[in-house]
């Protein structure tokens, strides 16, 4: 499960975030190609090892956000959570703890405060996150990126995407049990 060069690969996803609205929104990465959660005989299931996550926030010019926009939210990447593509404010919502660090399914979260929101440029703050010492192993069939728009965005819409290093590993029958239970909605 260590990390090398030769065995990660990356995945990727992204999310328009419409200016003006609040709400949740959502972009859903389908991984069933890279994971086999079943053991059969000797054959070890596999899951997808995420070793880092990197959130990107651009205007949907591609240009960094707009100095003057004031806008927060806050952006996750969920193992398991199966709620497809939503636009911002028509999907569906958070639970209170679901972007939280108690959260099982939680792979990695972020805020944004646009640049006026911090009187200079803009900031993502990560507070929960994978490391290459410890990834995190999804052994569902799905990812999904959801964010949450606390302020909304005042000037542009903006690009939200985010990029996943990872990498197939086997899995012993009682850790691939472990994460199943684990990873359970």
């Amino acid at each position: 499960m260590a990390y090398n060069i030769k065995d990660v690969f990356y995945l990727s996803t992204a999310a328009t975030i419409t200016k003006a609205t609040s709400g949740v929104g959502s972009s859903q990465l389908d991984l069933s190609a890279y994971i086999d959660p079943i053991a059969r005989g000797r054959q070890k299931g596999t899951g997808l090892a995420i070793y880092k996550v990197h959130f990107s926030v651009l205007n949907t010019s591609g240009q960094p956000v707009d100095p003057a926009d004031v806008g927060v939210f806050t952006a996750s990447m969920q193992a398991g959570l199966g709620v497809g593509d939503n636009a911002t404010g028509t999907g569906f919502s958070t639970a209170a703890t679901e972007l939280g660090n108690t959260n099982a399914l939680n792979i990695a979260t972020s805020v944004y405060y646009c640049p006026g929101a911090q009187g200079n440029g803009g900031e993502l703050e990560s507070y929960v996150m994978p490391s290459t010492e410890v990834p995190y192993v999804v052994v569902r069939d799905n990812a999904c990126l959801i964010y949450e728009v606390r302020d909304q965005i005042s000037v542009d819409d903006l690009f939200l995407s985010v990029r996943l290093e990872c990498a197939q590993i086997s899995l012993d029958q009682a850790t691939l049990n472990q994460l199943l239970r684990t990873q359970t909605v």
